[in-house]
């Protein structure tokens, strides 16, 4: 395996580390292999310099706004390079970071232990990040307003529709199969949630093996339901799977049309696409070619696709796809893109100074441009380190 195979996967474990950024998928990168221990990326060098005089992107977005302005969709960039993780609200253009969270291990015997979520999450009043251990998971809604929510103790019976300014349950939705995350469509109608027989957070020990180790067998996913958030009506559909097949978290998001919804899958494409009564279908156009570990997908014109490490350029790069075949069109500054802030500029993760790969913050990056803007301060540690949080995104 060479030096690019090697980075290339290593990147694909991480995002399978990491929980659906939700995108949609706010926590949403789905794996299709079983986890395995992470490995240090090798052969990449000590992080491009930053170079970037001015904080900011291009003449289209012409401040950045303190975290007391919220800037019209599209028009400004709300930054705070000083803070990791972030007090104030950060966005760029048409997506704001809406939440936030930690994982921490919890042991419940000598052998088993929970992956559990700390949530800080966004309040659209204050324009900073509340903590709560309240909710198991969260995924919000376009418009920052409102949040879907699962208690702990996962799967849950009932979903919890959450207004972000008050802090309290605006109502209950109960579900007739047990679920563990959920994740909005794209225009915030409807929630798909994936049910599971067990939880897909429980972990277990293997004597002689340092790291708590996912228990895909322990969760058992078998199916997900459409919920209309409206009326709290739901269709279920069955999509089976005896945890041989499936990662121990293979949760379903929706399609860009919200037609279909997918998730990572042990296939050559590394995904599969139903329909609402989980019949497997064809990739929707233009999604075919995009990379499942890639968390930014489609741009929101859908004419480019987000892909993953790039590194030959830049040093700390990623590729820009063309969805319908999948050829590279060019490099992009980031280590690993999560959001499109619009149809040329996204927000990834990248690195800086001498830290390594996981040393890395959020950045704004532009097409065809060397410009990079720090959004966030440094992340620090490695892969595990207690207190690294993982960014929820949702359109603003």
């Amino acid at each position: 395996m060479n030096v690019d195979e090697f980075v290339r996967d290593t990147l694909h474990e991480q995002a399978g580390e990491q929980q659906p950024l939700a995108p949609g998928f706010a926590d949403r990168v789905l794996a299709v292999r079983r986890r395995r221990r992470t490995r240090r990326l090798a052969g990449v060098a000590a992080a491009v310099a930053i170079a970037v005089a001015v904080p900011l992107v291009d003449s289209r977005w012409s401040e950045v706004l303190p975290a007391s302005v919220v800037g019209p969709e599209g028009g400004g960039v709300m930054a705070h390079p000083d803070q990791s993780p972030p007090r104030d609200m950060i966005a760029a253009g048409r997506t704001a970071l809406a939440a936030y969270y930690t994982l921490k291990t919890v042991k419940h015997g000598a052998d088993r232990a929970v992956a559990t979520r700390t949530y800080w999450l966004l309040n659209p009043k204050t324009r900073t990040y509340e903590r709560t251990t309240k909710w198991s998971w969260v995924a919000v809604a376009p418009g920052l307003r409102t949040a879907a929510v699962l208690e702990q103790g996962l799967p849950a019976r009932r979903i919890g529709l959450l207004d972000l300014a008050s802090g309290q349950i605006k109502r209950w939705i109960s579900v007739d199969h047990p679920v563990a995350s959920l994740s909005f469509s794209r225009d915030g109608t409807k929630i798909v949630a994936t049910a599971y027989g067990g939880n897909p957070d429980e972990q277990y020990k293997i004597e002689g093996v340092p790291d708590w180790q996912p228990d895909a067998r322990a969760a058992d996913r078998n199916g997900f339901l459409v919920i209309d958030v409206a009326s709290g009506s739901s269709s279920w559909a069955k999509v089976g799977g005896d945890g041989t097949d499936l990662n121990s978290r293979q949760d379903f998001a929706f399609s860009r049309d919200d037609r279909f919804v997918w998730s990572g899958a042990d296939t050559p494409s590394g995904y599969q696409y139903f329909d609402r009564q989980g019949n497997e279908v064809e990739a929707p156009l233009g999604e075919g070619q995009v990379n499942w570990f890639v968390a930014a997908g489609l741009s929101p014109d859908g004419k480019r696709a987000a892909g993953d490490f790039a590194g030959e350029r830049m040093k700390t790069s990623s590729w820009i796809l063309d969805p319908r075949t999948g050829q590279h069109v060019t490099e992009v500054h980031g280590q690993q893109l999560l959001a499109w802030a619009d149809d040329n500029a996204l927000i990834a993760w990248d690195m800086g100074g001498k830290g390594g790969e996981f040393h890395n913050r959020l950045v704004l990056v532009t097409i065809g441009s060397d410009k990079v803007v720090p959004l966030s301060g440094f992340r620090g540690g490695n892969a595990a380190a207690a207190g690294r949080w993982t960014p929820v995104f949702a359109d603003r």
